[in-house]
C-alpha cells in the first residue's frame, strides 16, 4: 500500500526575483513498511523534500498525497490536525519540551489527540520499554544524554501510531554508539511492526541500514536503489 505519492513536485524560492528550484519536478512513491534514506550533498534539497512530504513546507508545483489524501490544498489548521493524526516527526535537534519529563514528552502528542489516560499510560510505558529508557521516564531532557533524548523523540513520533515517520538527520548529533543503538531500535520497529521510516541523512551508518536509497542532487532524483 502506498503511504506517500509525490507527483511533479517542485519547491521554488524567490519566485518573483531570482528563482531557486530547491526541488525540481520530483515524482516518487513510498510503500508501507519501507526503510528509506534520502541522501545527497548539503543543499541538495533533502530537508525541503521531507518538509513538503510532512506538510511543513508548501509546494510550489505538483502534488503530495499521504495515504491517498491530497494535502497541498489543506488550510493550516487542517494540516496541523492531519499531521497530528498521521505523521511522526524526528528532528536533528530533538525538539523536546524542556519542562516535561521523558514520559510527559512522549505523552504530549496523545494529550493533543485527547486520548484517554489509561491508553496513554500503557502506550507511553510500552514505548519507554521498547526504547530501553524506562528507567529515565521521570528525567527532563537536560538530564538525559543526546542518545537518550533522541530515543524519547522517536518514541514521541510513534506515540500517535502514525502512517509513517519522517526523520531529518536524526543521528547528526549522536556519537557512534548512540547512533547504532538508535538504528537498531528503528530497524526492529520497521521489521517487526512494519513501521515506515523515511530519513534525510548524510550519515553512512544510516545509509548502510536503509532498504532503499534515494539520491538527490540539485533538487532532482539522480538514483533510486532498492536493496
Amino acid at each position: 500500500m502506498k503511504v506517500i505519492e509525490l507527483k511533479s513536485l517542485s519547491k521554488i524560492y524567490n519566485p518573483d526575483t531570482i528563482p531557486v528550484r530547491a526541488i525540481n519536478d520530483v515524482s516518487l512513491s513510498v510503500e508501507e513498511g519501507e526503510f528509506t534514506a534520502i541522501v545527497g550533498p548539503s543543499g541538495c534539497g533533502k530537508t525541503t523534500l521531507l518538509n513538503m512530504i510532512g506538510g511543513l513546507d508548501a509546494r510550489s508545483e505538483g502534488s503530495v498525497e499521504v495515504g491517498g489524501v491530497s494535502i497541498q490544498d489543506m488550510s493550516e489548521s487542517q494540516l496541523t490536525t492531519f499531521r497530528l493524526q498521521h505523521i511522526g516527526f524526528v528532528f536533528q535537534a530533538y525538539n523536546l519540551i524542556p519542562v516535561l519529563t521523558a514520559k510527559e514528552n512522549i505523552e504530549f502528542i496523545m494529550v493533543l489527540q485527547n486520548m484517554d489516560a489509561k491508553t496513554m499510560q500503557e502506550r507511553s510505558d510500552d514505548l519507554l520499554d521498547r526504547m530501553g529508557i524506562k528507567d529515565q521516564r521521570d528525567r527532563r531532557p537536560s538530564e538525559l544524554s543526546g542518545g537518550q533524548q533522541q530515543r524519547v523523540a522517536v518514541a514521541r513520533a510513534l506515540a500517535s501510531r502514525p502512517k509513517f515517520v519522517l526523520a531529518d538527520e536524526p543521528t547528526a548529533n549522536l556519537d557512534s554508539g548512540s547512533t547504532e543503538a538508535l538504528l537498531d531500535i528503528m530497524a526492529k520497529l520497521n521489521e517487526e511492526e512494519n513501521i515506515t521510516f523515511i530519513f534525510s541523512t548524510h550519515d553512512q551508518r544510516v545509509i548502510d541500514r536503509a532498504k532503499r536509497v534515494i539520491m538527490l542532487e540539485d533538487g532532482v532524483i539522480v538514483s533510486d536503489e532498492h536493496r
